[in-house]
């Protein structure tokens, strides 16, 4: 006879065990990378959220809120006091698009773009913290993009090819994370 809090449960009402949980996996490994990113941010004045809006705009400047959040899958509610913190920092400029006012172009400022000089370390500086070779980490990152499509319901694109004419710079290497 079983007993609630026995030991001889049936295995069918066994719950695996946290440390054997994907999402706790998921979780913890974005907890201590956030650790590793802190420092690094916070010496060139940035937030792991704004660290990622200004890596898209360094992709490409003067675009639209909209296209931002579609980069970053965040929605304008998130996005918006982010991008505010970051025009206060003097990093990027806030304007109505002329040819629609309906939607708000953001474009870096000098500042913003001269912090690409500081920030492009970074990558390199956690890829050494993972210990992880680049191209195990570009294979990581591939599988971590085939699971959010899956579970956004969106088909899987191809990945870009990285830029391997240039060698010297660090992020295309290593990639981006």
């Amino acid at each position: 006879m079983n007993v609630p809090g026995d030991a001889a449960m049936l295995e069918d009402d066994v719950m695996p065990r946290v440390d054997q949980q994907l999402c706790f996996a998921l979780y913890s490994t974005l907890h201590a990378a956030h650790k590793v990113y802190a420092p690094l941010l916070a010496a060139i004045g940035l937030t792991y959220p704004q660290y990622l809006v200004m890596l898209v705009l360094w992709e490409a400047d003067d675009v639209t809120v909209k296209a931002i959040g579609e980069r970053l899958h965040l929605d304008s509610g998130t996005l918006t006091p982010l991008l505010k913190r970051l025009e206060a920092s003097g990093l990027l400029a806030r304007a109505r698009d002329p040819k629609d006012e309906r939607q708000v172009r953001i474009k870096l400022t000098d500042k913003g773009r001269d912090m690409r000089r500081q920030a492009r370390p970074i990558p390199e500086q956690l890829a050494r913290a993972m210990g992880r070779s680049p191209d195990d980490l570009k294979a990581v990152r591939k599988e971590l993009r085939r699971i959010r499509n899956a579970l956004l319901g969106k088909r899987d694109k191809p990945e870009k090819p990285e830029k391997a004419d240039r060698p010297d710079k660090a992020t295309q290497r290593i990639g981006s994370f």
